[in-house]
C-alpha cells in the first residue's frame, strides 16, 4: 500500500480499538449485571461469573463490530478533514476512489474478523454456554429448588415442593412422570433432599409412596416406601437431547438444512437458511458501513461549522440501514426461499456508497448549488 494509505489504514484501526472497547465494555456490563444477579443470587462462586461473562463476550464482539466500524470511519474522516489533511491529499489528485480504497481495506479487515468471531466463536461459545448452564442446573438443582409452584423441567415432568428448609431439605414434595405412553408413575414424599455423586444428581425421598397407572388395562399399583432414590440424571440428559439452536449450529449445516438437521434443531429450514447467510452478510455489511461513514463525509466543501451535516447524514442512512436489514430478516424467516433478503440491506449499502462517491466527485454540482443560491 501506499505511505497515504498504511497511514490512514493504521488510524482506522486504531480508532476501530478504541470504540470496540468502549461498546464492549458497555455492552458486557449490562449483561453482566444480569448475570450476577441470576448467579450469585443463587449460591454460585464468583469464578462460575467470570466463566458466563467470558463465554458471552464473543456474542457482544459481534454486536458491537459493526457499530465500532463506521464510528471510527466517521471519525477518521471528519479529522481529516478538521486537519486540513483531507484537503492536502485532494489537491495531490487523489480521487474520492482513491481516498476510499485505504477505507475498503479497513473494512475488509474487519469484516473478516467479525466472520471469524460469527463462524467460528459465537458457536462454539453458545455451546459450551448451554452446556455450562445445564452442569450448574444439575449440580446446584435450581430448576427443582422453587418453592409453591409446579415446574415442567422436560415434557411430561411435573415437579412440586411446598417448603424448602436453609439446608436444602424439602418438605410436601411431589413428582409426576408421564413421559412413558403405557405407564404414568407419581412420587410424593414428606421429606425429600437433593445429592449428587459422580453419575449425576439423585432424589433421595423419605416416607412416601409411588402411585404406578398402567393406561392400557387402567390398573393402579400403589407402594409406600420409607426412603426411595431416584436417578434425576435422565431429566438431564433429555434436556441435552433437544438438539442445538440455528444460532449454535455450523455455518455449512446452516445452509445445507437438511431435513434431519432442521428436526434436530427444532426450527424452520427459513430460519436455518436465513441464519446461515446473515453469518456471511454480516462481514460484507462491516465493509459498506465503513464505505458509507466515510464517503458521505466527503460530500460538499469545507465549511468552518464543521461536518456536522454530514455527520447526520450518515447516522441516517446507518440507521435506514439498520431498520430494512431488520425488516428484511423478519421477512426471510418466514419463506425460506426469500434467503437472498438476508444481503439485502449491504447490497443497498453498497450501493449508496457507489452514489455518495460520485456525488464527491463531482464538484460542480455544489459549485452550481450555491451559485444559484447567491
Amino acid at each position: 500500500m501506499a505511505k497515504f494509505d498504511r497511514y490512514l489504514v493504521s488510524q482506522l484501526m486504531m480508532l476501530f480499538g478504541f470504540f470496540a472497547l468502549v461498546l464492549v465494555m458497555i455492552y458486557w456490563v449490562n449483561r453482566a449485571v444480569l448475570l450476577f444477579d441470576q448467579l450469585i443470587a443463587n449460591g454460585h462462586s464468583a469464578l462460575v461469573f467470570l466463566e458466563f461473562s467470558a463465554l458471552t463476550l464473543p456474542n457482544v464482539v459481534r454486536l458491537v463490530l459493526p457499530i465500532a466500524t463506521f464510528a471510527a470511519a466517521v471519525y477518521s474522516a471528519n479529522r481529516l478533514a478538521s486537519d486540513s489533511e483531507l484537503v492536502v491529499v485532494q489537491s495531490t489528485g487523489f480521487s474520492p476512489y482513491r481516498l476510499a480504497r485505504p477505507v475498503l481495506v479497513f473494512g475488509i479487515i474487519v469484516g473478516l474478523l467479525l466472520s471469524i468471531i460469527t463462524h467460528f466463536l459465537v458457536p462454539l461459545s453458545l455451546i459450551q454456554l448451554a452446556e455450562r448452564r445445564v452442569e450448574i442446573e444439575s449440580d446446584s438443582t435450581a430448576r427443582f429448588l422453587q418453592e409453591g409452584t409446579f415446574l415442567h423441567p422436560v415434557d411430561g415432568v411435573t415437579f412440586y415442593v411446598k417448603e424448602i428448609s436453609a439446608d436444602g431439605a424439602m418438605a410436601s414434595m411431589f413428582l409426576s412422570d408421564s413421559r412413558n405412553e403405557n405407564h404414568e408413575t407419581s412420587f410424593s414424599a414428606k421429606q425429600a433432599v437433593i445429592v449428587v455423586d459422580e453419575i449425576g444428581p439423585k432424589l433421595i425421598m423419605l416416607n412416601g409412596m409411588v402411585q404406578d397407572l398402567d393406561t392400557s388395562s387402567q390398573t393402579l399399583t400403589t407402594t409406600q416406601f420409607s426412603e426411595f432414590v431416584l436417578d434425576l440424571s435422565g431429566l438431564v440428559d433429555r434436556a441435552k437431547g433437544k438438539g442445538l439452536p440455528p444460532a449454535q449450529l455450523p455455518t455449512l449445516t446452516l445452509l445445507k438444512a437438511s431435513p434431519a438437521d432442521i428436526k434436530l434443531a427444532g426450527s424452520s429450514r427459513a430460519i436455518m437458511l436465513y441464519t446461515g447467510h446473515e453469518r456471511i452478510a454480516q462481514g460484507v455489511f462491516c465493509v459498506v458501513l465503513a464505505l458509507i461513514g466515510f464517503s458521505t463525509l466527503l460530500l460538499g466543501s469545507f465549511s468552518r461549522f464543521g461536518l456536522w451535516r454530514q455527520i447526520m447524514g450518515a447516522l441516517l442512512i446507518f440507521i435506514i440501514l439498520k431498520t430494512l436489514d431488520n425488516l428484511f430478516g423478519d421477512i426471510a424467516r418466514n419463506n425460506a426461499n426469500l434467503w437472498p433478503m438476508a444481503y439485502g440491506a449491504p447490497a443497498l449499502g453498497l450501493a449508496c456508497a457507489y452514489c455518495l462517491l460520485w456525488l464527491s466527485d463531482q464538484p460542480s454540482l455544489f459549485t452550481k448549488r450555491r451559485w444559484k443560491h447567491s
